[in-house]
């Protein structure tokens, strides 16, 4: 029997505060959409302008944070996005409460946390690179991606029951509510943070908005693996509106059964990251990227041939439970190879880059699809979606580029 690996008491904290935004994120999720529905009236392009215009209005204002992420201690950061992700979600319950709420202010609250987002997460990967060793990265990791796909699971069916009851901003109130015990969490971390180091006491130079851009692009196995998680995520989530268009308006699913096929194929996110430390020993990074990046990309295709009925259920069951099993296999080991290949000083700048890449193909792949679906039909985006992610493990590294960079513990040392 394996024993569970000990991280510290400043990563139990860290786990922390990421599960109760992940679970308040969870109840959340979908709730700006509907809101814009139920309480806004808004159209379906309207719907579809709130899913992709935000995050992607948000990337862009990611892009001049990078270097003040990097530049600055983590923690505080951390403290400061939850905070503001907190200040600014708070405003939905009380606008609606008053009648003030409107259509702009859910986009810009949606660019806003967006943004945040972005910012957080980079400063949360800098900060675990420097709180846990280089062994344990992938652990570490692992534990936040089990959790990811938890709250997944459990948030939304929940979210759903506490919309029906109490109304449609009650989910957003809870979500806000997890930022502000975040960033507690994040002050209870002890011990003292050294400040980056840097001779740069002026404005930001021009080139440190695209360092992180420039060290992917300049490194072979984090530009190949770059690339190829743009398309993926992006042809993944751009699925999601269609599929919701496929089984609730034309194929006739009720409500809990739309909600069931995407709940209980996240058991699959608890299976694939509890095995990433293990496949990894066995069968190491590289296969690991050629394998498991390969078999999440087969799946999607599957989508086009969902029926109604029981069959149909299962159908979509099973391949998303395919699809989430793969990508929690593979997103811990990912993320802890571009640690590793990242140097100190550049970690918050290419996290933010990887984030806002990976956000901005996500809208135009959603934007896309969406048009396709109105040319078309949403069964014949979902098959051209399919087809294309099949093409994306031709862009994986091959092992000459991830070997040719050796990982920064094995260059130098403290």
């Amino acid at each position: 029997m394996v024993s569970r690996r000990r991280l510290g008491r400043q990563f139990g904290w860290l786990w922390a505060a990421y599960a109760v935004s992940a679970y308040g994120s969870g109840l959340g999720f979908g709730a700006f959409p509907l809101i814009a529905v139920l309480a806004l009236h808004a159209s379906p392009a309207e719907v579809s302008a709130l899913s992709a215009v935000g995050p992607a209005v948000g990337a862009l204002i990611a892009v001049p944070l990078a270097p003040w992420v990097e530049f600055r201690r983590k923690r505080p950061v951390m403290i400061a996005m939850d905070l503001t992700r907190f200040a600014v979600m708070a405003t939905i319950p009380v606008a609606y409460a008053f009648g003030w709420l409107s259509f702009v202010q859910l986009l810009v609250t949606s660019a806003v946390v967006a943004a945040a987002k972005i910012a957080f997460n980079a400063a949360s990967g800098a900060y675990l690179k420097a709180l846990v060793r280089p062994d344990d990265l992938l652990v570490a990791n692992a534990r936040f991606e089990s959790t990811n796909w938890s709250s997944i699971a459990v948030g939304p069916p929940l979210g759903g029951a506490a919309i029906g009851l109490f109304g449609p901003v009650t989910t957003v109130v809870a979500d806000a509510l997890s930022y502000l015990f975040s960033a507690l969490g994040i002050t209870a971390i002890h011990g003292r943070e050294e400040a980056p180091q840097t001779t740069n006491k002026g404005p930001v130079r021009a080139g440190a908005l695209i360092d992180g851009w420039r060290h992917i692009m300049g490194h072979p196995g984090l530009r190949a693996l770059y690339l190829n998680n743009m398309l993926v995520a992006g042809l993944i989530m751009a699925t999601e509106p269609l599929l919701a268009v496929l089984l609730l308006r034309q194929l006739g699913f009720p409500p809990w059964q739309y909600g069931l096929a995407f709940a209980a194929p996240c058991a699959g996110g608890l299976i694939g990251s509890r095995l990433a430390r293990r496949v990894v020993a066995r069968y190491g990074q590289h296969r690991v990227f050629r394998t498991v990046g390969t078999l999440r990309a087969i799946w999607l295709i599957g989508l086009a041939f969902v029926r109604p009925g029981v069959v149909g259920l299962v159908t979509v069951i099973a391949v998303e439970l395919a699809i989430i099993t793969n990508m929690s296999l593979y997103t811990p080991v990912l993320a802890t190879y571009r640690l590793e290949h990242t140097p100190k000083h550049l970690v918050a700048r290419t996290l933010s880059a990887w984030s806002i890449g990976q956000q901005a193909s996500i809208a135009i792949f959603t934007a896309l699809g969406g048009l396709l679906a109105d040319a078309t039909s949403p069964r014949t985006a979902l098959t051209v979606a399919g087809l294309l992610i099949l093409t994306t493990p031709l862009l994986l590294p091959r092992h000459d580029q991830t070997s040719q960079h050796e990982p920064e513990p094995a260059r130098s040392h403290s």
